[in-house]
């Protein structure tokens, strides 16, 4: 029987194998290291774009606050427009109550009694006179009472002839004036002129 030595052959082969682990691992540890790299990459890209996409967000919001800022300011424009076109109405509605009251006041006043002082807030209206008799401050009272355009009379102070040492009644009366809708006022002056 011949004798092989395989060890020289079996040394190179576990060389080459060793070799071929080396390679394997150096491959894989490339591989990995390549892999690392791309993902890397990859994902700065992906932070560089989420941060381009954020600064345009923030830009669009910013120029939305703005937006929003100048749409609250035309708003709040808008609502003070809208006050004063509303006190500008009222006071076009208003502007012949001062003459209804004026002409309902000289109506509703009895003679005998004089009107010294007249005083208005807002709705309310002060009177201050004289009277040659309690009787005639409650016949004033009663045409308020039923007058359209002023109501609700309310006697304040009456002090009689012999208080006040003029011969007169001296008194304060408080009244309201009635806003009434324009069908409802033309109603009621055509029943205070049928009255008259």
């Amino acid at each position: 029987m011949a004798r092989i030595n395989l060890l020289p052959w079996r040394e190179q082969e576990r060389r080459r194998r060793q070799r071929d682990l080396v390679l394997i691992a150096v491959a894989a540890l490339g591989s990995v290291l390549l892999i690392g790299v791309l993902l890397k990459v990859q994902f700065d890209a992906m932070t560089d774009a989420q941060r381009a996409r954020n600064l345009y967000l923030e830009g669009q919001i910013t120029v939305l606050n703005r937006r929003i800022r100048e749409i609250n300011e035309l708003e709040k424009q808008k609502a003070d427009l809208l006050a004063r076109m509303g006190v500008i109405q009222e006071l076009q509605e208003s502007r012949p109550e001062i003459v209804h009251l004026l002409d309902r006041l000289v109506d509703a006043v009895p003679v005998g009694v004089f009107l010294t002082r007249l005083q208005q807030e807002g709705a309310r209206i002060t009177i201050e006179g004289r009277a040659q008799s309690n009787a005639r401050v409650s016949a004033l009272m009663r045409n308020i009472e039923s007058s359209a355009w002023i109501g609700k009379p309310e006697l304040l102070l009456i002090e009689n002839k012999d208080e006040t040492g003029t011969g007169f009644s001296h008194f304060r009366l408080r009244f309201e004036q009635q806003r009434l809708q324009p069908d409802a006022g033309e109603d009621a002056i055509a029943l205070t002129v049928g009255r008259r």
